[in-house]
């Protein structure tokens, strides 16, 4: 019932899963939904044995000696599936016998092993038997003599170093055995804790779950108010991706046209400034020739003077006679054509301001949001209805699920096997005690047989007198011969009793470790279990059909306990989709096709969108017949690359002063610097200006010249661009409205489908994750069964049977040994050599009775 009941509840944490089949994977925003509210569990289902672990590997070596195969699951399945003994003859059978043989074959460790302990409690009793009686009879060294031999004192020291060893690993064993009896009782105490807090995790597996579904629908409001703020902000959104889309083609034209506006605007600065600097060269050209026909006209005068005729002044004034040619203007701008009429023109074209045209096509293009909004107000509104009825129909859907009456019928079971657990845990605990009590008596018994063997060598070495006679021993040498003896004693009646014990714990041990721990680590026994038809011989899976009722949907054990482990929801582990279909309870795919289709029936209409009327294209064509591509650049540039002057005035006026410099100090030299600083003057004053001016005139004719060049195929490519743009707005629009309307749809679809991914992907991971489930599991096969009773059990026979197979030669060796401790009644007595008897003599002739009474003990 409660098995039921948590598969139903676990089941229902998948109703919000909706498998819609996406048309179109566009790049969303993502939407960020947290992270399911999650409590960490406890337990940890890991034991750490401690110190004792180094044992517990020992043992795993030993029992691989033992047992070295491999898990046999082909046999298990065989011998699970095989009916023994429903018919007479059924293990006569040939399968069957072959199955027998198989698992002898396996176990052959194991029962080689048992027949070594079973003889061991067979031989052991009997030959104690045997060898009491013998020793009545005074034979078996019964009899109180002893021959006296030169290796006497070597014989008893290696008896005494062999037992002494004996012993010691006597007492090893002893020690393994009683530590892990010890430590079973330490972890069966410590247990309750363990086990509290797997129903602690459990407890919380099942209150965690609820507030998780409510997560997950909550999170619904997150995607409705993602798709809500995206359809609030239809113009940003869907009107700016039109508009981006275009404005590929529209931004370009209106950029060429307005471009356009701004070379009318150059041209007529062009011109304006083309007329004025002709006009100022004009004029400077002419005073400049003037002022220069003055200045050679005066240097002529004062070269006639009679001071040039001179010796030394007669070749320097010949020299800057024959210069006075260069004193000349160079350029000529008297004839430049005039730019009166392009100018004219242009200002006729400037009486229409096309950027302002071009900046109202800009505005009408960059109103498109503005216009989507205004179109798709009754749709947007249908949109935010339907998506508001999802989310009442999710919360509906969910407030119908009964959860809260599963997780109380839940609650209460758990809490029912809690209290039993509770109830029989002192129970346990007695018991426990009574089992540590029956290994701590085992172990006692062992312990019994040491302080004998351990006393008996004490008092044997420290009282033993090589000095002394057989027959005249010490009382404490003899005491620890009799001790010795009481060892063996105590050996042959206690180690048949521990043999049994050790070969039952052994067979179930080393089984339980063999064929369920190592085969539960490595995940081979839920390989077993899955077998088909094993479990039940009309059902293919077991734990398919024990949760869903049908045994052909493939869950297996192996697969449910793996996902678990990964702390999985029970959703994904269990396949729950079996017992609960997701789509015909919500299928959200149906909301989302009702919001695909009123989006899809979006029309915008953007035809009253005009980039540029008739008038500023009239106003283009009008600049391209200004005829500023009839003006002659040529003969413009022709002059204005030329020089002022055919010499340069300063250079001149220096080499003039340099010259006057030659001449004998007098009024001719004064005269002819004044003419060199007059030539200054005039450079300064007129020349640099004119200069100034050609610079200017020189840019204006260039940016002329680029402008004209092919203006009027460029005016129509800014044309054709324009109609082309505005084609497209009236024309095509549609498709590219279409094309982003879909867009802009997958959009908002797309916040539903990250919400259905979420929500599957939080179903599967997170929402009822089912690793209490595992942690149970680990807690009662590993930890409880093999790490606390298995390699407990293991280690203890481990222990006590190393123990009592070291009893046999301990027994041989306390009985050799104890004839060098006790009092004997009679000894060999020598004589001289020549006697003939090679030192000792027979008894009857020559023994000394020893009169000191001969205890029952000493008839041992």
């Amino acid at each position: 019932m409660a098995g039921e009941l948590c598969l139903l509840l676990l089941l229902f944490c998948g109703s919000t899963i909706s498998e819609v089949q996406p048309i179109y994977k566009p790049p969303p925003g993502t939407l960020d939904f947290g992270f399911v509210p999650a409590k960490t569990y406890d337990t940890g289902a890991y034991h750490e044995p401690g110190a004792i672990g180094i044992l517990f590997k020992i043992v795993h070596a030993f029992l691989y000696l033992v047992q070295p195969n491999t898990f046999p699951q082909d046999l298990i399945r065989k011998l699970a599936q095989q009916q023994f003994g429903n018919t007479q003859g059924d293990y006569q059978k040939p399968e069957n016998v072959v199955l027998t043989l198989q698992a002898i074959y396996y176990e052959i460790g194991f029962i080689v092993s048992a027949a070594l302990g079973l003889l061991f409690i067979l031989l052991l009793p009997l030959v104690g038997l045997c060898f009491c009686m013998c020793r009545c009879c005074d034979n078996c060294g019964g009899e109180m003599h002893q021959r006296q031999k030169k290796n006497a004192d070597c014989q008893r020291s290696c008896f005494a170093t062999f037992l002494f060893v004996a012993s010691l690993i006597i007492s090893v064993g002893v020690l393994c055995a009683y530590a892990a009896n010890q430590h079973l009782t330490n972890q069966v105490r410590g247990a309750k804790k363990l086990v509290n807090s797997n129903f602690k995790d459990l407890k919380i597996f099942l209150n965690d779950t609820p507030a998780q579904i409510d997560y997950l629908v909550n999170q619904y409001n997150t995607t409705k108010d993602k798709a809500l703020s995206d359809l609030n902000n239809v113009g940003p959104v869907l009107g700016s991706r039109v508009q981006e889309q275009l404005g590929k083609e529209v931004r370009p034209a209106l950029d060429a046209a307005l471009t356009m506006a701004g070379a009318i605007r150059e041209t007529k600065e062009a011109l304006e400034n083309v007329s004025v600097s002709v006009e100022v060269l004009q004029e400077g050209t002419e005073r400049l020739h003037a002022n220069l026909t003055d200045v050679k006209m005066h240097l002529s005068n004062t070269l006639n003077d009679s001071a040039c005729n001179a010796a030394q002044a007669a070749s320097t004034c010949n020299i800057i006679r024959n210069s006075l040619a260069q004193l000349n203007i160079n350029a000529n701008f008297s004839g430049l054509p005039g730019v009166s009429s392009q100018l004219a023109k242009i200002n006729d074209v400037l009486k229409i301001d096309l950027s302002s045209l071009v900046q109202k096509g800009y505005a009408a293009f960059n109103d498109t949001p503005d216009l989507v909004v205004n179109q798709t107000r009754n749709i947007l509104s249908d949109i935010k209805s339907v998506l508001e009825s999802i989310g009442s129909n999710i919360t509906t859907f969910t407030r119908a699920l009964p959860v809260q009456k599963i997780l109380a019928d839940l609650m209460v079971h758990l809490t029912q096997s809690e209290a039993y657990v509770q109830d029989y845990f002192p129970l346990v605990e007695q018991y426990d005690f009574y089992r540590w009590l029956g290994c701590l008596i085992l172990c006692c018994m062992l312990v019994l047989i040491l302080v004998f063997y351990y006393l008996g060598l004490l008092c044997g070495t420290c009282g033993y007198d090589k000095h002394a006679s057989p027959t005249t021993r010490g009382c404490i040498s003899n005491t620890g011969g009799n001790f010795l003896m009481a060892g063996v004693g105590f050996s042959f009646l206690f180690s048949w009793v521990l043999m049994i014990v050790v070969v039952l714990t052994f067979v179930t041990g080393g089984n339980v470790e063999k064929l369920v721990c190592e085969p539960f680590e490595d995940k081979n026994l839920f390989k077993v279990l899955d077998t088909p038809y094993l479990l039940n011989k009309h059902w293919k899976n077991y734990l398919a059909g024990i949760i869903f009722k049908n045994p052909n949907v493939n869950l297996t054990f192996e697969k449910v306990y793996s996902d678990c482990k990964e702390n999985k929801g029970i959703y994904t582990s269990l396949h729950l989709e079996y017992l609960f279909n997701i789509n015909e309870l919500l299928n959200i795919s149906m909301y989302t096709e009702d919001v695909a289709l009123k989006i899809e029936h979006i029309q915008i209409n953007l035809s009253k969108i005009i980039l540029l009327d008739e008038i500023g294209k009239e106003n283009l064509l009008n600049f391209s017949s200004s005829g500023i591509d009839g003006i002659d650049f040529s003969a413009y540039l022709t002059e204005i690359n030329k020089s002022v002057t055919k010499v340069d005035l300063l250079s001149f006026a220096n080499d003039l002063e340099a010259r006057a410099d030659q001449l004998p100090k007098g009024a001719l030299e004064n005269a002819l610097k004044g003419h060199a600083n007059n030539i200054r003057m005039i450079h300064n004053q007129q020349v640099v200006p004119l200069e100034q001016a050609m610079s200017t005139l020189n840019q204006s004719i260039r940016l002329l010249k680029r402008t004209s060049s092919e203006l009027m195929v460029k005016v129509k490519n800014v044309i054709s661009a324009v109609n082309a743009a505005q084609d497209l707005i009236n024309n095509n629009a549609s498709q590219v409205i279409v094309q982003e309307t879909k867009k802009y749809m997958d959009t908002i679809i797309g916040y539903f489908e990250q919400y259905t991914e979420w929500v599957k992907e939080s179903i599967s991971m997170e929402v009822a994750a089912c690793k209490p489930i595992a942690n149970v599991i680990d807690t009662a096969v590993d930890i409880f069964l093999c790490s606390y009773i298995a390699d407990s059990v293991n280690t203890f026979w481990f222990g006590l049977g190393g123990s009592s197979m070291f009893l046999i030669p301990a027994i041989i060796f306390a009985v050799k040994l104890s004839k060098y401790y006790r009092r004997m009644d009679t000894e060999d007595v020598y004589d001289d050599t020549e006697n003939g008897n090679n030192g000792y003599h027979k008894e009857h002739l020559y023994g000394i009775h020893n009169p000191v009474f001969t205890s029952s003990v000493e008839q041992w």
